[in-house]
């Protein structure tokens, strides 16, 4: 294995790597590190670690979208769009309803334990 830093919203982590898998690991922590920066910047969202769990969330919404497993139903774009752009409007009442139960589970302090 391999030990590679990597910067994520401006914290670095030491990551181990099997070797020659290098490059995308690195592109991996470069999606990782733009989608957090992305919500983040929006100023929705301040928490950390509620940046980390909504990022994630779309990252896993845009890995099944992108095999070809449907998330839920729907007709596809017809203006020429990609249906895996922005989530529509049902897909982020959502991930909002998602958000309010992690936020209910975190409790005041945001801290799971």
């Amino acid at each position: 294995m391999k030990r590679i830093e990597a910067q994520i919203m401006g914290r670095s982590y030491l990551l181990s790597c099997p070797e020659g898998d290098e490059a995308r690991l690195r592109a991996a922590v470069q999606r990782v590190d733009a989608a957090m920066c992305g919500i983040r910047d929006e100023g929705k969202i301040k928490a950390r670690d509620r940046v980390a769990v909504l990022a994630a969330l779309n990252l896993a919404f845009e890995a099944l979208a992108d095999t070809g497993q449907p998330a839920r139903p729907s007709a596809p774009p017809t203006d020429g769009s990609s249906a895996n752009a922005v989530p529509d409007a049902e897909q982020q009442a959502a991930l909002g309803q998602l958000l309010e139960r992690m936020d209910q589970a975190l409790g005041a302090d945001g801290r799971l334990v």
